[in-house]
């Protein structure tokens, strides 16, 4: 009798098969052809020029591609960001949550080195070692300091390699673990003194960060390590057309990446769901007529991204595969209360005040929400 094939186990890890592939996965075919029809120059290390970087995240045409834009924003704020990488300048990419800081930080190391992967994330619990270099014990007992026990960071990798590493939430690590930074920026080498040497850095490496301007627990830089610094402020969509148009593409991405049962939400609800969101985000309604109390969260566009994927979630295997008010309502009340006793009261101010005199349109997931808030 033959044997049964195994159905439950894991098959090879592929672009396919990841819960989350790194941009240069995503879009490898867009980065081929870009890098195929590149005719300008390239910096020293990058794979691409300056030019092509700008096409691969604004979006434009390589060949007869059509290439789809990773930032939608100013792209001048873009054109710095590019320009800071190739001199011998960090760049720190600074705004609210929900910016696309990472997302642009991703798609910068993607387009520039193929790999987007060398990431410091910033925590309470972020040490020098995860900045500079660590050590296997087991090895360093047996053997003591050798290039062997050496367990380099991604920062140390990026040196080596010639590439740019990310530091993500920079400000959330302590301002003494930040600082181990500053010779680093400074004099392009990474001293290791246990084994008498130190490693230089190769033309083509960088630092690309971020930083949180609205995030409890945050720890103010240094002056001198921000002067290693060449700082650029993300700001928010500018108005619900530009945010809308932001969530719709990056719903209908993640709907195709997680391979969501469901339709995506309609024009229209993505709208709403946008427009209360910036309304409670900026303290205001859109038309600038009624004052409104803000919860204590920040309901930012990825926020809204991730209620309407939520919706989709939840259409695809528990409704009739399309996207409806309760769908929403769920997802909104966890992003908007945050604090039970204060949030819970904004919310429901909201929608007696705003939400209920909108009209026919709005009746739905204002009558969805109301059942939630309860």
């Amino acid at each position: 009798m033959a044997k049964k094939k195994d159905e439950t186990a894991a098959p090879a890890t592929n672009g396919t098969q990841m819960l989350r592939a790194p941009a240069e996965v995503l879009y490898a075919a867009e980065l081929d052809e870009i890098i195929k029809h590149d005719k300008h120059e390239r910096p020293p290390g990058w794979r691409m020029s300056a030019r092509a970087v700008l096409t691969y995240i604004c979006g434009g045409k390589a060949g007869a591609m059509e290439i789809t834009p990773k930032y939608i924003g100013h792209q001048r704020l873009v054109e710095i960001a590019i320009a800071t990488l190739v001199t011998d300048r960090a760049l720190l990419l600074i705004g609210e949550p929900g910016t696309a800081k990472s997302w642009l930080s991703e798609h910068l190391a993607a387009a520039i080195n193929g790999d987007s992967t060398k990431v410091v994330q910033g925590t309470a619990g972020t040490t020098e070692e995860h900045i500079r270099y660590s050590w296997n014990y087991a090895m360093l007992i047996a053997k003591g300091p050798s290039q062997e026990a050496l367990v380099k960071s991604p920062i140390f990798r990026a040196m080596e390699s010639g590439t740019i590493a990310r530091f993500e939430e920079i400000t959330r690590t302590a301002a003494e673990i930040q600082d181990a930074l500053i010779s680093i920026l400074s004099e392009k080498r990474l001293s290791v003194p246990e084994l008498a040497t130190e490693a230089p850095a190769n033309k083509g490496f960088s630092i690309i960060a971020t930083a949180n301007t609205r995030d409890r627990g945050v720890n103010d830089m240094s002056a001198a390590l921000k002067r290693r610094f060449n700082m650029i402020v993300l700001p928010s969509p500018a108005d619900l057309e530009t945010e809308v148009s932001i969530v719709r593409k990056r719903v209908k991405e993640l709907a195709v990446n997680l391979q969501l049962k469901a339709s995506v939400p309609s024009a229209e609800a993505v709208e709403q769901v946008v427009t209360i969101f910036r309304e409670l985000r900026t303290g205001q309604t859109l038309d600038g007529k009624n004052k409104l109390k803000v919860p204590s969260g920040v309901l930012s566009t990825a926020e809204a991204i991730s209620v309407l994927a939520n919706g989709m979630a939840l259409a695809g295997n528990f409704g009739n595969g399309e996207v409806a008010a309760h769908d929403l309502a769920a997802g909104m009340q966890g992003a908007v209360v945050k604090d039970e006793e204060k949030d819970k009261v904004v919310w429901h101010e909201y929608l007696s005040n705003v939400l209920k005199k909108r009209g026919a349109d709005w009746r739905a997931l204002f009558t969805a929400c109301s059942e939630h808030n309860t």
